[in-house]
């Protein structure tokens, strides 16, 4: 679920969905974020075998959720996410134990950034520009939204 699903989902998603959408509404109640884009490594994912054996980059985007105010306050990185470190904790898993589907890889990234202190939500998206698909295109992309449990 996009950030934009999750601001306009409604009852009809059922009380689940509508649950998620509105703790990922919430976390994004101060509109506070930091965003990494075009974070890029080598997998190998896919349900194929060539896609095991030869790999590919992905790229990934993050929109972070956080309170900026005591960084900007402090002017303290400890008081703030350091992306750096979350750029290392992504690519570790783009590059790890491969998985089969794009969906998965942004569930285990999601789940790795939501691990850092401050991070109220966190919007992922993976691309996979070279899926072997039959017909030109120029990119293939999955999208999640989740906010920190007990958000």
């Amino acid at each position: 679920m996009t950030l934009r699903q999750a601001q306009g989902a409604g009852a009809a998603q059922g009380a689940g969905a509508a649950q998620e959408a509105g703790a990922a509404q919430q976390a994004w109640a101060t509109g506070d974020e930091i965003s990494l884009t075009g974070l890029r490594a080598f997998g190998r994912h896919g349900v194929f075998a060539h896609e095991r054996e030869n790999g590919q980059q992905f790229t990934v985007d993050l929109v972070l959720s956080v309170d900026a105010a005591p960084a900007a306050s402090s002017d303290d990185v400890a008081d703030t996410v350091h992306y750096g470190e979350v750029a290392d904790a992504v690519a570790a898993i783009i590059e790890g134990e491969p998985v089969n589907l794009i969906e998965t890889l942004a569930t285990r990234i999601a789940d790795a950034v939501l691990a850092f202190a401050g991070v109220r939500a966190v919007q992922v998206t993976v691309h996979k520009p070279q899926a072997p698909i039959a017909h030109e295109f120029a990119d293939v992309a999955v999208t999640i939204t989740r906010p920190r449990a007990g958000a």
